[in-house]
Protein backbone atom coordinates (compact mmCIF):
# COMPACT_ATOMS: atom_id res chain seq x y z
CA UNK A 1 0.00 0.00 0.00
CA UNK A 2 1.19 3.31 -0.96
CA UNK A 3 1.43 6.58 1.26
CA UNK A 4 -1.03 9.07 -0.71
CA UNK A 5 0.24 11.61 -2.59
CA UNK A 6 -1.26 14.93 -1.21
CA UNK A 7 -1.92 16.30 1.72
CA UNK A 8 -5.58 15.79 3.03
CA UNK A 9 -8.25 18.69 3.06
CA UNK A 10 -8.64 19.43 5.88
CA UNK A 11 -5.09 20.94 5.46
CA UNK A 12 -5.52 23.01 2.48
CA UNK A 13 -4.62 26.19 3.15
CA UNK A 14 -7.62 28.12 2.38
CA UNK A 15 -9.98 25.75 4.90
CA UNK A 16 -7.10 26.50 7.56
CA UNK A 17 -7.37 30.13 6.66
CA UNK A 18 -10.97 29.88 6.85
CA UNK A 19 -11.08 28.06 10.66
CA UNK A 20 -8.62 30.76 11.60
CA UNK A 21 -10.44 33.02 10.36
CA UNK A 22 -13.94 32.04 12.24
CA UNK A 23 -12.15 31.17 15.17
CA UNK A 24 -10.68 34.51 15.59
CA UNK A 25 -14.19 35.61 14.91
CA UNK A 26 -15.74 34.19 17.58
CA UNK A 27 -13.30 34.57 20.09
CA UNK A 28 -13.88 38.09 20.79
CA UNK A 29 -15.99 39.15 23.73
CA UNK A 30 -18.34 41.45 21.84
CA UNK A 31 -19.09 38.15 19.64
CA UNK A 32 -19.58 35.86 22.83
CA UNK A 33 -21.32 38.26 24.11
CA UNK A 34 -23.90 38.56 20.94
CA UNK A 35 -24.19 34.56 20.87
CA UNK A 36 -24.80 34.15 24.90
CA UNK A 37 -27.89 36.71 24.05
CA UNK A 38 -29.00 35.03 20.92
CA UNK A 39 -29.38 31.89 23.11
CA UNK A 40 -31.21 33.50 26.25
CA UNK A 41 -33.41 35.29 23.69
CA UNK A 42 -33.94 31.42 22.33
CA UNK A 43 -35.05 29.81 25.32
CA UNK A 44 -37.26 33.13 26.36
CA UNK A 45 -38.90 32.98 23.62
CA UNK A 46 -39.63 29.41 24.53
CA UNK A 47 -40.46 29.86 28.51
CA UNK A 48 -42.59 32.84 27.12
CA UNK A 49 -45.93 31.41 27.48
CA UNK A 50 -45.55 30.34 30.58
CA UNK A 51 -42.95 33.52 31.86
CA UNK A 52 -45.56 36.24 30.79
CA UNK A 53 -48.80 34.36 31.41
CA UNK A 54 -50.24 33.92 28.18
CA UNK A 55 -50.27 29.49 28.04
CA UNK A 56 -53.60 29.62 28.07
CA UNK A 57 -53.71 30.32 23.69
CA UNK A 58 -52.33 27.46 23.38
CA UNK A 59 -51.45 27.49 20.28
CA UNK A 60 -49.46 30.65 20.76
CA UNK A 61 -47.81 29.17 23.15
CA UNK A 62 -46.62 25.92 21.24
CA UNK A 63 -45.61 27.92 18.30
CA UNK A 64 -43.41 29.87 20.61
CA UNK A 65 -41.77 26.79 22.44
CA UNK A 66 -41.28 25.23 19.27
CA UNK A 67 -40.10 28.55 17.36
CA UNK A 68 -38.04 29.59 20.78
CA UNK A 69 -36.09 26.01 20.12
CA UNK A 70 -35.78 26.08 16.95
CA UNK A 71 -33.54 29.88 17.64
CA UNK A 72 -31.84 28.32 20.86
CA UNK A 73 -30.40 25.35 18.54
CA UNK A 74 -29.74 27.44 15.52
CA UNK A 75 -27.67 30.03 17.49
CA UNK A 76 -26.08 27.60 19.98
CA UNK A 77 -24.04 26.17 17.09
CA UNK A 78 -22.58 29.55 15.97
CA UNK A 79 -20.11 29.35 18.85
CA UNK A 80 -17.92 25.93 18.57
CA UNK A 81 -18.81 25.57 14.57
CA UNK A 82 -19.06 29.28 13.07
CA UNK A 83 -16.99 28.22 9.92
CA UNK A 84 -20.17 25.92 9.06
CA UNK A 85 -23.13 27.60 10.64
CA UNK A 86 -22.73 31.44 9.65
CA UNK A 87 -24.56 31.32 6.62
CA UNK A 88 -27.98 29.73 8.92
CA UNK A 89 -28.17 33.50 10.62
CA UNK A 90 -30.59 34.19 8.11
CA UNK A 91 -32.69 31.64 9.17
CA UNK A 92 -32.29 32.60 12.50
CA UNK A 93 -33.26 36.09 10.83
CA UNK A 94 -36.51 34.60 9.43
CA UNK A 95 -37.37 33.34 13.05
CA UNK A 96 -37.47 36.25 14.53
CA UNK A 97 -39.46 38.25 12.07
CA UNK A 98 -41.57 35.43 12.72
CA UNK A 99 -41.93 35.94 15.85
CA UNK A 100 -43.20 39.33 15.49
CA UNK A 101 -46.31 38.32 13.44
CA UNK A 102 -47.01 35.33 15.00
CA UNK A 103 -49.39 36.25 17.45
CA UNK A 104 -51.81 37.62 14.98
CA UNK A 105 -51.50 34.52 12.99
CA UNK A 106 -51.15 31.87 15.20
CA UNK A 107 -53.61 33.29 17.56
CA UNK A 108 -55.56 34.88 15.21
CA UNK A 109 -56.49 37.97 17.45
CA UNK A 110 -57.94 36.47 20.43
CA UNK A 111 -54.67 37.30 22.77
CA UNK A 112 -53.86 39.47 25.74
CA UNK A 113 -51.62 42.49 25.01
CA UNK A 114 -48.89 40.82 27.13
CA UNK A 115 -48.38 38.13 24.55
CA UNK A 116 -48.28 40.83 22.02
CA UNK A 117 -45.65 42.88 23.35
CA UNK A 118 -43.63 39.99 24.42
CA UNK A 119 -43.15 38.19 21.18
CA UNK A 120 -42.75 41.91 19.40
CA UNK A 121 -40.01 42.90 21.78
CA UNK A 122 -38.64 39.13 22.01
CA UNK A 123 -38.45 39.18 17.91
CA UNK A 124 -36.87 43.07 17.12
CA UNK A 125 -34.15 41.01 19.86
CA UNK A 126 -33.95 38.35 17.84
CA UNK A 127 -34.19 39.73 14.31
CA UNK A 128 -31.12 42.83 15.90
CA UNK A 129 -28.70 39.41 17.04
CA UNK A 130 -29.17 37.20 13.87
CA UNK A 131 -28.01 40.72 11.77
CA UNK A 132 -25.17 40.64 14.30
CA UNK A 133 -24.31 37.37 13.86
CA UNK A 134 -24.54 37.44 9.71
CA UNK A 135 -22.28 40.88 10.18
CA UNK A 136 -19.66 39.04 12.58
CA UNK A 137 -17.83 36.94 9.60
CA UNK A 138 -17.92 40.40 7.78
CA UNK A 139 -15.95 43.01 10.26
CA UNK A 140 -12.45 41.22 9.49
CA UNK A 141 -13.02 40.70 5.71
CA UNK A 142 -14.21 44.26 5.43
CA UNK A 143 -10.07 45.56 7.18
Amino acid sequence: MTAPTSPRIDQHPDIVALRAHSEETTATPVAQAVEALALLCGVYLAASAWIVGFSGSTTLAVNNLIVGAAFACLVSGFGPAYERTHAMSWAALALGAWTIVAPWIVAGGGFATRAVVSNVVVGVVACLVALALAGMGLTRARR
